[in-house]
């Protein structure tokens, strides 16, 4: 009688695990491509008159749908990739600025939820590829963080690093069950290392100085730094593709009842620009113009393998990007090619201004998405969270994604008004901006990112009305260029802003 009960358990055991196989792969796996410093005006589906050809980013919008009103929580990279993860607005921490080299301790608390920590609950193989950039904690000889035990910065910060030890606090810890890529920008950020999982693939030998790169505008954001023997600058974002391809195939070959979650995250189109040696030459544009290229190439590429495994039909995939175009990019591709990365917006990377964080926001989902689609309503990446939750029927508790909308009904084309009561995004400096509608709101003078003042960004520079208010609104739909400040013509909206802004900042939530 006992080994019959037994039996019909492990029977009952049985066919509820193949349940539960089941309905995990109706389950759309999810791919979210997510570029370093790619504007608005650097693809064609945005620009037409762009000098750089992106048909697979053109091929993906016409098969899925555009977002022409898409948004980077932050301005820069840090905190906007930490929006993405959570769903909570990267204000609320008080970190201002990026993390470099070896720098952290990581952005997310170790008890907040993450979308990929709610999307393993949900039965998700997760993986990111790419650069990681919300920080960790790396230990010193000790074993002590070197946050807490070294004043120093940049390579010497490195240098007091026990880089034989596992990382803590990493992508391994806060959600993913696979990581290849970087701690910080691959090409920028002092220690330049592969780390596979927890641990460098390779140490890296002698601080490398700049004297043998190629000396062209596009370069001059090269950190000196240490190099692993392994760690080619140019074939980073090679390297990436690789391990993301290998990954899905894996997947559906080793795993093919369980959906899995790829964040693939590039260096691509961060300055330096070192197009890989396949990708020099590529267009008329220059390095940059290369490098660009090449990012539409990979985005081919990610496309490509997911229908060559047959599974493109129920795969939901986002592109989008960190933030605006950076300072040194648009410029020399403004007057050397005439393209201009934040057209047709206002502002740069670091900037308040749309050109700062209005960025691509293509969807593509061919078993639920029509093709063809386009939208004006806004959204913003930290609406990943929420939208995702709705899409695996994820409860979310109240203590995460305080900041995150869902907006799948818009992707299923059952709502055709806004998902959110408005948008707030910020700078570096945590200097804020609000959307209600036409009407935006930004909290400070100018541009609340770059200074104006200096000549290396004059060539982005507009005259417009009322600088010398304390703070600037406007009215997108009759000047989407913001050139004229209302602050001073309409100040119940500045009052109900103020508010507003108050508000969202005591509650600790905007949802």
């Amino acid at each position: 009688m006992g080994k019959t009960t037994d039996h019909r358990v492990r029977l009952f055991v049985l066919f509820a695990l193949l349940a539960s196989q089941g309905a995990a792969t109706e389950h759309p796996n999810i791919v979210l491509i997510y570029a370093d410093d790619l504007g608005y005006g650097d693809v064609q589906v945005y620009n037409p008159d762009s000098k750089i050809p992106t048909p697979e980013i053109i091929r993906l919008a016409e098969e899925g749908m555009v977002f022409f009103d898409g948004h980077s929580a932050s301005t820069v990279c840090t905190p906007s990739r930490y929006a993405v993860m959570t769903g909570r607005l990267p204000f609320r921490t008080g970190y201002q600025g990026v993390f470099k080299g070896v720098e952290g301790p990581c952005l997310i608390q170790s008890a907040r939820l993450t979308l990929p920590e709610m999307l393993q609950e949900a039965g998700y193989r997760t993986a990111l590829i790419g650069k990681w950039h919300i920080g960790a904690t790396f230990l010193d000889r000790d074993g002590q963080p070197v946050y807490e035990t070294s004043d120093a910065s940049g390579p010497e910060l490195v240098a007091h690093a026990d880089l034989t030890r596992p990382i803590a606090d990493g992508p391994l810890h806060h959600g993913f069950d696979t990581f290849f890529g970087t701690i910080g920008c691959p090409t920028t950020d002092y220690l330049y290392s592969y780390i596979d999982g927890d641990r460098l693939t390779a140490l890296p030998g002698p601080v490398r100085d700049r004297s043998n790169w190629p000396q062209n505008p596009w370069t001059l954001d090269f950190r000196e730094g240490v190099v692993s023997p392994d760690f080619d600058f140019e074939e980073v974002d090679m390297v990436f593709l690789e391990k993301s391809l290998n990954f899905m195939e894996e997947q559906v070959t080793e795993r093919p009842e369980e959906p899995f979650f790829l964040f693939h995250s590039t260096q691509l189109v961060h300055l330096p620009s070192f197009p890989a040696k396949s990708m020099q030459g590529k267009t008329d544009a220059g390095p940059h113009g290369d490098f660009i290229y090449q990012f539409d190439y990979t985005v081919g590429e990610i496309v490509k393998k997911l229908e060559e495994l047959g599974i493109a039909e129920n795969t939901l995939i986002i592109l989008t990007s960190d933030n605006g175009p950076e300072v040194t990019a648009t410029r020399e591709m403004v007057e050397q090619y005439d393209h201009n990365g934040a057209h047709p917006w206002r502002g740069l990377k670091r900037d308040n201004w749309e050109g700062g964080h209005r960025v691509p926001f293509i969807v593509k989902w061919p078993a639920k998405i029509q093709a063809g689609r386009t939208t004006d309503i806004y959204v913003s990446q930290t609406d990943l969270m929420h939208t995702f939750a709705a899409l695996v029927d994820y409860d979310l508790p109240v203590d995460a994604a305080e900041d995150s909308y869902n907006f799948l009904p818009l992707l299923l084309d059952e709502v055709s008004e806004p998902v959110r009561p408005f948008l707030i995004h910020h700078t570096h400096k945590l200097l804020l901006g609000i959307r209600q509608g036409p009407w935006k709101y930004l909290e400070h003078q100018g541009s609340g990112g770059n200074d104006y003042s200096q000549e290396k960004i004059r060539f982005a520079r507009r005259s417009g009305t009322d600088w010398m208010a304390p703070a600037q609104l406007y009215n997108l739909n009759e000047d989407p260029e913001e050139m004229n400040n209302l602050y001073d013509q309409y100040p119940e909206k500045v009052a109900y802003f103020e508010s507003l802004l108050k508000t969202i900042k005591e509650s600790g939530r905007s949802r």
